[in-house]
């Protein structure tokens, strides 16, 4: 019994994390269009879902390193 708990526990969890992840991943890229700092809250939104996806947490080292080439430009 407390296995199957536990492992709807850890599913309840990672479903909370893609919504809260995606949330702020898709207002990220919203801000694109909008004003506002997207270049800063895309980043939070994969960090979000990185915690619990190994794509998100590939695409977040991708991310990472174009930021740092781009501020070793200026």
């Amino acid at each position: 019994m407390t296995e199957v708990l536990l492992k709807n526990i850890k599913q309840v969890k990672r479903l909370i994390v893609a919504a809260v992840g995606f949330t702020v991943l898709l207002i990220g890229i919203a801000m694109i269009i909008l004003p506002g700092p997207a270049f800063m809250i895309i980043p939070i939104g994969l960090a979000i879902l990185a915690t619990e996806f190994i794509w998100a947490r590939k695409l977040l080292k991708k991310v990472k390193s174009k930021l740092k080439k781009d501020t070793a430009r200026l």
